[in-house]
């Protein structure tokens, strides 16, 4: 196990403290139960380049040449016929 350890009786007092930490440090922390681990705290790992919802989709679309054109052809469509 790495990170902080702490017990749950600890934890339970401060918990929003070590959180807070937690995410300055990136460590994990291990919370115990009578010296016995019983939960890990993790960060979660932000993915590089995706900053939301803004942006997420950046270079996943197909370029058309007329956008307001249907994607398939007209002999899909159940309203045109």
């Amino acid at each position: 196990m790495s990170g902080k350890i702490i017990s749950v009786t600890k934890f339970k007092a401060d918990y929003l403290n070590l959180i807070n930490q937690m995410n300055i440090d990136g460590e994990p922390v291990v919370i115990t139960r009578r010296g016995h681990a019983v939960a890990m705290l993790s960060p979660v790992r932000r993915q590089a380049g995706k900053s939301g919802v803004i942006g997420a989709l950046k270079g996943t679309v197909k370029n058309f040449a007329d956008p307001c054109m249907p994607v398939s052809g007209s002999d899909r469509w159940t309203a045109v016929r």
